[in-house]
């Protein structure tokens, strides 16, 4: 009980991002407040446990789940924004911005906190600002993205003996997989729609 207690942010925070993974994957815009609550939540979570990037990152998606809502909202009364492939030129600015994000994340780690793993810490940080982007666009690649990411972060979090996140992070990579084949399923017959 008293572990519970001890962690009762972390578990609501748990809760609230496995509801947003399945918001998300039924391309559900109440998927950006819910968001917002597990952002708010994790930001205590990973300050504790001295994951400055992460606890950075969720301060991004604060203001991300208002940007994706709005993004999301604008198709209503109106046919909804649809998912779409990532082009090869945005593939390259995206992967730019990436290594970009992540040289800028690990210096400030490394040289002004005492974060206790910089680079991978860094390394899921910057994957995770792209893939949100992606999302809030609806890019269907932003759920391959998250496999990469959350299975590090899986491994991270189990290191850091952040277990309930642990537990999330592996629904998180499972369901990522899920995401993508029903996303691209959804694509595939919005197109063959479109073509009659």
């Amino acid at each position: 009980m008293n572990w519970i207690v001890d962690n009762i942010i972390e578990i609501i925070g748990t809760i609230a991002g496995l509801i947003f993974l399945f918001l998300e994957i039924k391309q559900n815009k109440w998927l950006w407040p819910v968001g917002l609550l597990t952002s708010v939540m994790y930001i205590y979570v990973f300050f504790i446990a001295k994951l400055y990037a992460d606890m950075s990152l969720q301060f991004y998606y604060v203001f991300i789940s208002i940007y994706g809502w709005i993004v999301w909202s604008k198709g209503a009364g109106q046919k909804e924004i649809p998912v779409t492939k990532l082009s090869k030129g945005l593939f390259l600015i995206l992967f730019g911005a990436s290594m970009l994000i992540y040289a800028v994340i690990s210096y400030i780690l490394v040289a002004h906190t005492d974060a206790s793993i910089p680079y991978w810490d860094a390394f899921t940080t910057a994957l995770s600002i792209v893939a949100t982007w992606m999302l809030a666009r609806k890019i269907l690649e932003q759920w391959l993205v998250w496999v990469i990411v959350n299975a590090v972060s899986l491994g991270l979090y189990i290191y850091k003996g952040l277990y309930p996140t642990s537990v999330l992070f592996f629904f998180y990579t499972v369901l990522a997989v899920v995401g993508y084949i029903q996303w691209k399923k959804d694509m595939l017959y919005t197109e063959a729609i479109s073509r009659e």
